[in-house]
């Protein structure tokens, strides 16, 4: 993929050079021709957009859709698809001179098979082509570990499969921040070769040996505008082990604080956090949902209590992870108001956020900001250089993407909120399961899937490719299962699989309150809505094939490897002992499909609620 590293003539540069010259040639006339000052004030635009996740073509199903106006059932409207994301951004762009494109992290990771399959190449691709200028990291950048994280920045061919399309992939053009990802003492470091200077930003850093750059500087018409940018904290608990070793994750507000201070001492005092961390509006919200001014009842989740207590020399938090559309004004800790947002996700939405820059103070004018979320409608003309790479990576994947791997006789689908049993989680864990459960393969007896890893729904409707209706291509299920998983198999003992069951529930404020697991059959349990956290499952409860558990007793039980590690919260299946690997888990799936046609989704009842 042709895209470049390069230093790129933007359009804030192309801006300030021209008024450089014009003001070169004013001077050049006659000394006493009288001059107009300058504007006290220079006009930004700012817009955002969060968890991308590789969503070149427009999304499908409930992912595809935005609630316009509440009611019941609420009003959506289609939204999505880079096509309409950029044409989008390009009228928003018409008539501010002063621009920027930025992004709060998830660009890539758990993406749809067009991207996941060439390792997000095409997601970057399409960034660059819509005009990225900075991100902050988010915890999908980190799925494959530091050193992929890195190609996809600098570049390079993958290092086990090679290069994707002829032109090979030259890294991303716009800039990664990830100032509080930091290196362990200790670590070996291996600098990308395509990396000028790698590392040369930890000088002088209060942030320490970050992985990516902590901060950027874009100039505006003079004016000085830092960029922060940050993952969540809790990263660790949300991607596999084995990339992430070599490195920390930092406190947010402790990071954004310290970063700020060094922008300052830069002489930057316009500063906007990139975060991937967010917060909740309440249900069935709109797109354009604006909390009141200050009300934290508006909101919930980690990002309000992070927002409280960033310092006030920041002046506007672009957020994410949530996937959830909200612009919200909350108050910074010297009582001035602050703007925090969110778009969405998958590119259905973009965040206009105004703002007016003080040429003597060199600051944002706090009460000048005024944000908005638009819906990325369908009814615009697709933008033709995003339809030409789609189009491109279409045909390179189209002969892996169309073979059929199996069938189903109606829709399966998953849990979106991930709190509920889904039909979808629990076929899964069946199918790794099956392919586990010889003496040879694990001998397991049980097998659970993380809700979290379930990315789409398997669809029953004919699709463009020519597949008949009812018919599972590769790429459906890869779209499902993206993440490139191997299955482990351990042995747990009774009272281990009790706290694995009640570890779906958690207090933790960086982890949703309700991870409801995919069951495989043959294991039932009960749970209490009304019980509290700890104890939530009479272990008398739990059977498999019809026989209460043992406590005392030890079961061979399949996870993915994300869960092996302690992913989500599950921290007991690191106390697994004997494991074995299996093969990956897109594997699994697509053989149960296939042995299995036509496949009925299993009743979601294998864990019943009681009061």
């Amino acid at each position: 993929m042709g895209t470049s590293r390069g230093t790129r003539l933007r359009r804030l540069g192309a801006i300030a050079l021209a008024a450089g010259v014009a003001g070169a040639g004013m001077g050049g006339a006659s000394a006493g021709a009288a001059q107009k000052a300058p504007p006290r004030t220079v006009d930004l635009q700012i817009l955002s957009f969060n968890d991308y996740h590789g969503h070149l073509s427009p999304p499908g199903g409930n992912d595809g859709l935005l609630t316009s106006a509440a009611g019941t059932p609420p009003t959506t409207v289609a939204a999505g698809g880079v096509e309409y994301l950029t044409t989008h951004l390009k009228a928003l762009r018409k008539g501010h001179p002063n621009t920027l494109t930025v992004a709060a992290g998830d660009l890539i990771g758990g993406s749809p098979f067009l991207s996941g399959l060439f390792k997000d190449e095409p997601s970057i691709e399409t960034l660059d082509t819509l005009g990225l200028d900075v991100s902050g990291v988010g915890n999908h950048e980190f799925d494959e570990g530091v050193p992929e994280l890195l190609r996809i920045q600098y570049g390079g061919c993958h290092p086990e499969e090679g290069c994707f399309d002829a032109d090979g992939y030259t890294g991303a053009a716009f800039d990664y921040l990830a100032a509080n990802v930091t290196y362990k003492k200790g670590a070996v470091i291996t600098p990308p070769s395509s990396a000028f200077r790698y590392g040369d930003w930890w000088k002088g850093s209060s942030t320490g040996r970050t992985v990516l750059p902590p901060t950027a500087v874009k100039r505006v018409a003079g004016i000085k505008v830092g960029f922060i940018g940050m993952t969540l904290e809790s990263t660790p608990t949300l991607v596999a082990q084995a990339g992430i070793r070599t490195v920390d994750f930092r406190d947010e507000v402790v990071t954004a604080n310290a970063a700020a201070k060094d922008l300052r001492r830069q002489g930057v005092k316009a500063i906007v956090v990139l975060l991937h961390e967010g917060g909740l509006p309440p249900a069935g919200a709109p797109f354009n949902y604006a909390c009141n001014a200050g009300s934290v009842a508006d909101l919930s989740g980690p990002i309000v209590q992070i927002a409280e207590d960033l310092a006030p020399s920041i002046d506007l938090v672009v957020t994410g992870h949530t996937h959830q559309p909200y612009t919200c004004n909350i108050p910074d800790p010297a009582g001035r108001a602050r703007w925090v947002t969110s778009a969405a996700s998958f590119g259905r939405v973009i965040t206009e956020t105004e703002l007016t820059l003080d040429r003597r103070t060199r600051d944002v004018v706090r009460p000048s900001v005024t944000t908005v979320n638009h819906a990325v409608t369908r009814d615009v003309v697709a933008d033709p250089a995003q339809t030409a790479t789609i189009a491109k990576w279409n045909a390179l994947s189209a002969p892996i993407a169309n073979r059929v791997v199996g069938s189903v006789t109606a829709p399966i689908t998953r849990s979106i909120t991930r709190d509920a049993e889904s039909s979808l989680a629990d076929l899964i864990a069946d199918a790794q399961l099956a392919a586990t459960a010889g003496a040879g393969d694990g001998a397991a007896v049980m097998a659970f899937m993380n809700p979290g890893g379930v990315r789409a729904d398997l669809t029953f409707d004919p699709s463009p490719a020519g597949e008949a209706a009812g018919e599972v291509t590769f790429g459906e299920a890869f779209t499902v299962q993206p993440f490139g998983n191997l299955l482990v198999s351990m042995t747990l003992t009774g009272a281990q699989i009790d706290t694995l069951l009640e570890q779906q529930w958690s207090t933790s404020p960086s982890r949703a309150p309700f991870l409801h697991l995919g069951i495989s059959d043959g294991v039932r349990f009960e749970w209490s809505r009304s019980a509290p956290v700890g104890q939530k499952i009479d272990p008398a409860s739990i059977t498999l094939d019809g026989t209460t558990i043992d406590p005392a007793g030890t079961y061979r039980v399949t996870v993915n490897s994300f869960l092996a590690d302690g992913g989500d919260g599950f921290t007991v299946l690191r106390e697994g002992t004997d494991r074995v690997g299996g093969g990956g888990d897109l594997d699994a799936f697509t053989a149960y499909l296939t042995a299995n046609a036509p496949v009925t989704g299993p009743v979601p009842d294998r864990a019943t609620p009681i009061p």
